[in-house]
């Protein structure tokens, strides 16, 4: 079973347009905010101002279509009993979890680039493109990519858990809104997968610590996924 396939399960389900649309109406923000704006706008880099008066809403619309991308892909699997079914095929159980992780790291990943086209487009109308305005784009894009992975693998550790896709979805709901209190308190409180999706370049001097982080978080979390499936092989 590779990434393909798994695309192949969600083309009826509308999530690639939940994402596209997702994507283009998180675009919007910064731009509409822009537009209905009537204030003087201060002498500063163009790309800190947007994304630090911006980035909140955009990481929390983001959050909430990676928790529904992954409950709805696993809510698929168990509707139609796809992983007892899967006990009887020479395919590993983790390798569907690991291509369901890469299928909505690259939707995360069209969400982020129609956010930076947005960045492009307010700098151009409102202010001036400054040098090296490519390179600090590219590395906030990396940046904010790495920032995404381990709510992505966190909430797909979730959604694995629960056959009930309101369940998952609850439990997944309720981690963002805490993530939103806490990813401020303390740099050890900001490492939570879900918070790191709320942070940018502008709003701290870690970013190498934070991104070694992500890391292994995924890394972490990968390795409980497989716990999970062993243990559920095993009991079942």
């Amino acid at each position: 079973m590779n990434c393909f396939l798994e695309f192949k399960k969600i083309k009826r389900t509308g999530l690639l347009l939940a994402f596209v649309l997702g994507g283009l109406l998180a675009a919007a923000i910064p731009i509409l905010r822009l537009i209905l704006s009537d204030q003087n706008l201060p002498n500063v880099e163009p790309m800190e101002k947007l994304l630090t008066e911006n980035w909140q809403m955009l990481a929390m619309l983001n959050s909430f279509l990676i928790i529904t991308g992954a409950c709805l892909l696993y809510s698929i699997e168990y509707s139609e009993h796809a992983l007892e079914k899967m006990k009887t095929l020479p395919i590993k159980e983790s390798s569907l979890f690991f291509n369901k992780a890469l299928l909505l790291a690259f939707l995360s990943t069209i969400v982020l680039f129609l956010e930076m086209i947005a960045i492009i487009v307010a700098t151009y109308q409102w202010f001036d493109f400054y040098e090296n305005f490519g390179i600090g784009l590219m590395k906030n894009f990396g940046y904010l990519f790495f920032m995404h992975l381990p709510a992505v693998f966190l909430a797909l550790v979730i959604a694995s858990l629960f056959e009930n896709i309101w369940v998952s979805l609850g439990i997944n709901v309720t981690a963002v809104f805490l993530a939103t209190m806490i990813y401020q308190k303390s740099f050890e409180l900001s490492l939570f997968p879900f918070a790191l999706p709320f942070q940018t370049l502008f709003e701290t001097d870690q970013e190498m610590y934070k991104i070694i982080a992500a890391i292994v978080e995924v890394l972490v979390l990968s390795f409980i996924e497989v716990l999970i499936i062993t243990f559920r092989r095993r009991t079942r």
